[in-house]
């Protein structure tokens, strides 16, 4: 399955719209991913008359460590495609767009090599120990990853609610392109 580069497949007038459905449905999947994660670990505990905690503890980490990944992959490709769909804008569509593209700059997500250093991560990997100490030593890498899937869904929550801002303030003051599109539409039901 190629994958697709940006959120434009054929010049539209409604460019700004097609683009803020694309992220708001990448966004979706996203959480998607997380949430399905998430369910993975809860429903793991109904494994745990049958599976010692030396096996089962390692697939939860396991489980929110993939869940993270593809959620952070996820990230990256919005980020691609918001970029490169933005670049065949005109610049008043472009201004439109740019609070969706702050998200990106503002709160840059480093690569997954990046994220499973536990040295770059200084922080996540000693409160993953000091929880380790505290609980088990075999929970610190689920601490671990699942500071990595909080961090994640965090970032997916200021993206969707830039994508809500730029969407209400489309409505709230419409383009001339919007407007013409909007009266053609109630002209046609």
């Amino acid at each position: 399955m190629s994958q697709q580069k940006t959120y434009l497949k054929d010049p539209f007038d409604d460019a700004v719209l097609i683009i803020l459905a694309g992220i708001d449905r990448d966004v979706e999947r996203g959480e998607d991913m997380l949430m399905f994660g998430l369910c993975l670990v809860m429903l793991s505990s109904t494994f745990a008359p049958v599976a010692p905690p030396t096996v089962l503890l390692p697939l939860v980490a396991l489980t929110f460590a993939i869940s993270a990944s593809c959620a952070r992959k996820n990230y990256h490709n919005m980020e691609r495609k918001l970029s490169a769909s933005i670049a065949l804008l005109e610049h008043h569509e472009q201004i439109m767009l740019r609070p969706v593209a702050a998200v990106f700059a503002e709160h840059p997500m480093p690569s997954l090599a990046d994220s499973f250093n536990l040295l770059k991560n200084l922080k996540r990997t000693l409160k993953s120990v000091l929880g380790g100490f505290l609980i088990n030593p075999l929970w610190m890498p689920i601490l671990y990853v699942m500071g990595m899937q909080i961090c994640e869904e965090k970032n997916l929550g200021i993206l969707n609610r830039a994508i809500i801002d730029v969407e209400r303030r489309l409505a709230d003051h419409p383009p001339a392109w919007l407007k013409q599109r909007l009266i053609s539409d109630k002209l046609t039901d």
